[in-house]
């Protein structure tokens, strides 16, 4: 096993301990003019190693906007100002950063999107006022837009002004005060794991409790709050989560609930009485006739404590506190049903709901005269484009997009030598279950100490981001502690198909996005970068190849002897200015026609 294969598996254990406390868990980030050139014509699909309809309410910063006004920022948000657009079928609110043009640039027609990469907010786009590839872009004329996804940033859940307002300041505050704690070299009491008990806390009974077992007194412990519970579970597993669990998923989750429980009655003589409610239990689940047994859960968790109930009145001293540990399992279980409950959203949601309901909003903001807009997406964002691009083909409407521009962004990545296969473990059901989301900002945040003073020892997570001497480190540690979040498991599950076999897919398996970006009329800029792990040029041409070639422009920034572009560079680098952001501007500026 190589060492980053080693320190993966590591975080995911990390991510494993953050599930069990919640407290850990980050909802949102775990935070905090250029100069103007040309670049000469781009040359069409050449390799060049230089330098469905959604509507959408919407709430606002701005003291027109009729149904939420939100009168001040919240300081973590640098835009000119703040809106939130509703999603059809969704409690979450997507956050949009807007950026007003400059007076003294050129006039232009369209609106411009930016979207971010997987885990990731808009602060990637605007780092500072010297290292802002949104300001940059409004410096040149254009109205621009970053996109925060649900449960990225300033997204949030709300539906009245004031828990707009409230939220939106409360995540704000949440995203710098991580960010501080963790430059400081501590986290927050709120933030640190609560104290687990030891291992001798969760068996040691005293001389006088002992006594009284062995004397066959039992302490009273309360029984009704546990059938309660088990009920809960048991009713949560076959009616709320069964629209996004699948049968062989839910019967993994009940599994696990029934394995951990009945290691606490190992080598009892309880276990067959066990293994029959188990049975029932699991023929109730697969039944999910909800509303018709949900009396027969009760009662089954009814039978199910009176055998714990039978377990705590023996004198086993493996039965001892037997209560109490039941009552934590039950917990710890419900902690997760709450989790995969919470961030229940995967690849096609973002698809399918919150970038049509933004690209529609910004629309009716700006009113282009052909009612299109110009779009970046980075990593992820640039992976969303090419999916839109592909259903909108299949589909035969009109994509409302003028031309767009991915950086570091593909389709598949079977022919690469990607590190994202690292995440290649999550493709499986029960690891997935087992992890039901991937806390990345705060693993990145506690990796940080480690990744940028000495020993290095996790040194290789910067090299992921960033290439040698491309960005200042103030701007990654920023990077680094305020642009990422917490991702689910689903999403990541629905990404892992990028590296399968006629690459991502939706959520059914069926419909393969690269397979119709050959009909695809959109003007397409690739960009990558010499030295991204993440997403290589190998990986970024892949999906080229499957674009019209009078449609498809490819290049690649970074030069043998250097300077060189991982795979934030192209946004963030020092030298994006100079070489990266001029390339995009002249392809945008061509298509920016009425």
């Amino acid at each position: 096993m190589t060492t980053i294969q080693s320190d993966f598996r590591s975080s995911l254990h990390v991510a494993n301990l953050i599930i069990i406390n919640p407290n850990l868990i980050l909802s949102r980030a775990t935070a905090s003019s250029a100069r103007l050139s040309f670049s000469p014509p781009l040359s069409s699909y050449s390799r060049i190693s230089t330098p469905t309809s959604f509507l959408a309410r919407a709430f606002s910063s701005e003291p027109t906007e009729p149904v939420v006004k939100v009168p001040e920022k919240p300081p973590i948000c640098t835009a000119d100002e703040l809106h939130y657009v509703s999603v059809s079928n969704s409690d979450w609110r997507p956050a949009l950063w807007r950026y007003h043009p400059s007076p003294q640039a050129p006039p232009r027609n369209h609106p411009l999107l930016l979207l971010s990469g997987v885990g990731t907010n808009a602060i990637g786009y605007d780092l500072s006022p010297g290292s802002s590839f949104a300001r940059y872009m409004s410096g040149q004329g254009f109205e621009t837009w970053i996109l925060e996804v649900r449960g990225a940033g300033l997204s949030l859940q709300g539906s009245t002004p004031k828990d707009v307002q409230q939220t939106a300041h409360e995540v704000s505050e949440q995203m710098e005060a991580v960010a501080k704690s963790v430059t400081n070299g501590s986290l927050s009491t709120d933030q640190q794991p609560s104290k687990a008990p030891s291992p001798m806390s969760n068996s040691r009974v005293s001389n006088v409790e002992e006594d009284q077992r062995l004397a066959g007194i039992v302490t009273v412990w309360d029984e009704s709050n546990l059938v309660t519970k088990l009920t809960e579970v048991f009713m949560r597993l076959s009616e709320r989560l069964s629209g996004f669990l699948s049968e062989s998923q839910s019967k993994i989750m009940f599994t696990k609930l029934v394995d951990q429980i009945a290691k606490i009655l190992e080598d009892s003589q309880l276990s067959e009485r066990m293994n029959e409610i188990r049975g029932t239990l699991l023929s109730l689940l697969e039944a999910r006739q909800n509303s018709a047994i949900a009396g027969q859960f009760r009662d089954l968790s009814q039978g199910l404590v009176n055998v714990i109930e039978e377990g705590q009145k023996s004198v086993s001293p493996q039965l001892f506190d037997l209560q109490e540990r039941l009552s934590s399992t039950i917990e710890d279980f419900q902690k997760q049903l709450d989790l995969i409950v919470k961030y229940e959203w995967d690849f096609d949601n973002y698809l399918e709901e919150d970038v049509p309901a933004a690209m529609e909003y910004i629309r009716a903001q700006t009113k282009p005269k052909d009612g299109k807009l110009l779009a970046i997406g980075h990593s992820m964002g640039g992976i969303l484009l090419y999916a839109m691009l592909s259903r909108c083909s299949y589909e035969g409407r009109d994509s409302g997009l003028a031309g767009i521009a991915t950086l570091a962004s593909s389709l598949d990545y079977t022919a690469s030598k990607s590190r994202l296969k690292l995440l290649l473990p999550l493709a499986d059901p029960a690891q997935a279950l087992n992890v039901p989301v991937v806390p990345l900002g705060a693993m990145l945040s506690a990796a940080y100490p480690l990744s940028a003073h000495p020993p290095y020892v996790l040194s290789w997570v910067n090299d992921l981001i960033s290439a040698q001497d491309m960005m200042h480190p103030e701007l990654l540690e920023k990077l680094v502690l305020n642009n990422f979040c917490t991702i689910p498991a689903k999403l990541i599950l629905q990404l892992t198909t990028a590296f399968r076999h006629g690459g991502l897919c939706d959520r059914s398996g069926k419909f393969f996005y690269q397979d119709h970006l050959h009909k695809n009329s959109v003007p397409v800029l690739a960009i990558a970068g010499d030295q991204d792990l993440i997403c290589p040029p190998e990986a970024v041409e892949e999906t080229v190849k499957h674009i019209p070639e009078h449609l498809a422009t490819y290049k690649v920034f970074g030069e043998p002897g250097g300077p060189h572009y991982a795979h934030y560079d192209l946004v963030g680098g020092r030298l994006a200015v100079e070489q990266v952001y001029p390339c995009i501007i002249e392809f945008l500026s061509r298509y920016d026609l009425t």
